[in-house]
């Protein structure tokens, strides 16, 4: 459905958009989506970062109790 939309159905769907919400609306909600964005590869880097130092060992959580039994 979605294959044969090309340019000018896409300029279509901005102006529609741009008339809806309005330029500031749109501006806020990309500034948000920036800062997702920013979060995310931040968490990603701090994984990565944390793995390769190895602090990201198994840790058995198991209650006492629980190791009683097996």
């Amino acid at each position: 459905m979605l294959n044969n939309i090309g340019l000018p159905g896409l300029l279509l769907i901005a102006v529609v958009v741009l008339v809806l919400f309005g330029r500031g609306k749109i501006s806020s909600l990309m500034g948000e989506v920036g800062k997702g964005i920013t979060a995310f590869k931040k968490g990603v880097d701090d994984g990565k970062r944390e793995i390769e130092e190895g602090s990201a060992e198994a840790k058995d959580v198991t209650p006492a109790e629980e190791k009683d039994k097996v």
